[in-house]
This record gives C-alpha cells, structure tokens and sequence, in this order.
C-alpha cells in the first residue's frame, strides 16, 4: 500500500487527511488556505506532483538511470560563505544554525517564540498485564492555554505504559500513532494498513527490555489538512488566521506535541526522561527526523519509510517527489515558502536538503529504515540511505560513527555499527519487520530497567 497514490484532485496525489473530516468542505477550505498561500507568494502555477500508479499522467520514476537529476547537493560542513568546518564548535556555533535557519524558512516553517503552555492530566491509571508483564498504564491529556484565543481548543491525548515492577525511572520509547477514523481503510480497498505481523507487537518487545512505551496522537495537536491550519495549535498561534509564509507546517507541529509529551515525561518519576526515544511511520516517520533533529533532548530515532519530506534527498527523483507536497494535499505539512520549490523555483535551489536534516540530529543515534521496492518503493528506500550517508560526516565530527559504507547494501542487511544505522527490510510500506532491529540497535544506548525477580 503506497500513500499517495489516491488523488484529493489531480495536482496533488495524495489521499484525503487521515484522521479528520475529509467531506467536501474540508477539501473546499484546504483549496482556499493553498491558494492564499500561493496569492501570498505571488505563484501563478505549480507543477503537477508525481502519480503512485504506472497508468497515470505523470507517473512516478523507478528508473535509477533518472533518478539524480540535480547530483550536486549542499555540503553540510561548508558554511554558507565557502569556509570549511573542522572543528565540534564550528559546526555548534556557526553551521548548525546555518542550516536549522534553512530548514525554519524555506521547509518546516518557524515555531511562534512563545507558543502556549501545556498543562497535563492524568485521566485514567490503570493496572493491568501485558503478556506475564505487570505494568502500568496512564492515560494523559494535554490542556493547551488557550487564553488568547478562547475560540481554538487543542487538547492533546497521550498514553503511557510502563512495567509495574520496575525499581527506578525506565526508558520509553514514543510512537507518533495513527487514528483511523472509521471506514479509513474502505478507500484502500484493504483492512489491514499499515500491514500487520504475527509475533509480539512492538510494545511487548519494548516491555520485554524493561522499558516503557508511549503514544502521542498528533492529529489532537493539528489537523492533518489544509483546512485545519486556522485550528489546531497553529490555529490557535495565528489567533485563527491564515499563516504567512515562513509560519510552521504540520510535521513541525506534531513535533513540538512530542517535545510537550516530553515535558510532561521529565516529572514523571517512572520515566527516565533522558532516555526517550521517538518512533513514526511514513508521515510519522517525517515527524519523527523533524522532532529529533529540532529536540535534542530525545536520545535515539527509528524512523520509518519517512520518504519525500523525510529522509529522502529533495533532489532525487524516485516515487513521492517534492511536488506532491506542494499541491493542496500535502502542503500543510511544511512551510508555505516550500510551495516555491514545485512552481517558480526546482529541487536544486533549495538551501538544504534531508541529509543535513539527518545530520542535526548528530551526535545522538539514529536508525533510519524502509521497506522492499516492491510495496514501499514511493518513498525510496536508496534516497534515504544516501541521506543518511551524506550526514555521516558531520557524526564523524562529533565523535561518533557513520553508516560505514557508500554502497547501498542489499535489502535485509543491517547496517548498524555506527551511529547512523540503516536497514530495508522485506515487507511493504510498515514499520513492523525493522522493530527488532531497531531495539537491537537501541540496546546500545538505552539502559536496561532492572526488574526484580518473578
């Protein structure tokens, strides 16, 4: 199952918004916010995005012969006057925000300087097992100030499981989870997205480490359209106006739910907060490198079949490609400014691309991963590996270890001796088959939680 492949209108690819009212209305009203957005940056047309199916009017490329059309991208460890950075400071005080002002500008858009407060409940502890597991279960909501706009309510569900018998604070890793709304998957034609699989589910083998686990919901911080720009948090920032340019996307705001989550995780005296993990898929897997490269107070990322917006390379040309997120049913997710790179201006003339997105993320772990060409190829596995070795420099830096090699490897073999870790696994478009994986790769950097005898 490809996301992307079902059109909102021709222009965009993409399938109308998970988790939220996708009617006539909302489609209508995510159409004005697009062409406000193009008003306001003065584009007559955009280019049409990349379709998921071979019988399309522009289908998308699986051609490696085609897929580098702009092979020359920014060199992370160059400063924007020409001057090579060689030293850790260098990269701390001159580069690194050289690079996050790109990012804030022309793709993921700025966080307001003073967003809201956010005041956690508990709303339900509950105790119970998981397996032969003792654990316990809180279920939080987040309470958004909303003093300023007493119009917009944001509140924010997040969910916390930790074992029962644990003698100290335990790390967690946190999920970006999807919430389908019902009959979601009907337009699919299938049951099962994203594809399930026998064994444990990822929270037992998360349990099974001693560890804790967390899901934040990011459709109850900012709706997954267009239309819900003048709601959510960034909604209630603007006071319920349309955003300029440069003003945040969704991914950034998902992500600044998961840095509230983690506010809320730092008085907790169940989690060690200076081990919390972040986990998303494709969508979620984009917040989640946003969230990590952005927060450095997560410790470790798997982020999974992020694609075009994620861990992709900008300028490859392979499935998803940056004008499907420029059209009106991805644009929501970034900056306004980013609508320029499908119209007036190319891939190339962008000030950064992905690999340094990765590269902010340094020193700290992370594991990037997709599935086989043969169901996730839309979000191109190899660009993302490229991504991830492009930022190795800047982790070589830092001390720490790069993916090793160059050379993408085969699909099943993991590359996980440094601190960028990679793997494409078998299946299709899901994060399943990487689970054990990346919690190999995790044992690394995560304490074990002892737990006392049975």
């Amino acid at each position: 199952m490809i996301f992307g492949a079902t059109s909102v209108k021709a222009a965009t690819n993409t399938p109308p918004a998970v988790g939220t009212n996708s009617g006539n209305g909302t489609i209508a009203a995510t159409e004005k916010d697009h062409q406000n957005m193009l008003e306001q940056l003065g584009i007559k047309s955009l280019r049409r995005g990349r379709d998921g199916h071979a019988n399309g009017k522009n289908p998308a490329n699986y051609d490696e012969a085609k897929a580098n059309p702009f092979p020359d991208f920014p060199d992370p460890l160059t400063l924007n006057d020409g001057t090579r950075v060689t030293t850790p400071e260098m990269w701390w005080q001159k580069r690194r925000p050289e690079i996050l002002e790109g990012f804030d500008r022309e793709i993921y858009g700025r966080v307001p300087a003073r967003p809201p407060k956010v005041n956690w409940k508990i709303t339900a502890t509950i105790h119970t097992n998981s397996g032969d597991i003792a654990v316990i279960t809180k279920k939080l909501l987040g309470l958004v100030d909303n003093s300023a706009d007493t119009n917009i309510t944001v509140n924010m569900d997040l969910t916390l499981t930790t074992p029962a018998n644990a003698t100290g604070p335990v790390p967690v890793i946190m999920q970006f989870g999807f919430n389908f709304p019902p009959g979601f998957f009907a337009r699919f034609g299938t049951n099962n997205f994203p594809p399930g699989s026998t064994g444990p589910t990822w929270q037992q083998q998360v349990l099974a480490k001693g560890w804790g686990w967390a899901v934040i919901y990011p459709y109850t911080v900012q709706a997954d359209n267009g239309a819900g720009l003048t709601g959510g948090i960034i909604g209630l920032c603007n006071h319920g106006a349309p955003r300029q340019p440069d003003d945040w996307g969704a991914l950034r705001a998902w992500a600044w739910g998961a840095s509230r989550a983690l506010d809320y995780f730092e008085t907790d005296t169940a989690v060690d907060a200076r081990q919390v993990g972040i986990e998303g898929h494709s969508r979620f897997g984009k917040a989640t490198l946003v969230t990590m490269a952005y927060d450095p107070r997560f410790a470790i990322a798997y982020v999974s079949s992020s694609g075009e917006g994620g861990a992709k390379l900008h300028r490859r040309d392979w499935g998803e490609v940056v004008e499907n997120l420029t059209g009106s049913g991805e644009y929501h997710w970034m900056a306004g400014n980013f609508i320029k790179y499908g119209g007036p201006l190319n891939w190339k003339d962008l000030p950064v691309d992905s690999h340094e997105l990765i590269a902010l993320c340094a020193p700290r772990p992370v594991f990037i991963s997709a599935g086989s060409t043969n169901g996730d190829a839309w979000v191109d596995a190899k660009g993302s590996f490229l991504a991830a070795a492009a930022a190795g420099p800047v982790f070589t830096l830092l001390g720490k270890k790069d993916l090793g090699t160059t050379n993408f490897p085969p699909i099943g073999t993991a590359l996980m001796d440094g601190d960028l870790a990679f793997r494409q696994h078998s299946g299709g478009h899901t994060d399943a088959p990487n689970w054990p994986t990346f919690l190999k790769f995790a044992d690394r950097y995560l304490r074990t939680a002892e737990l006392p005898p049975k």
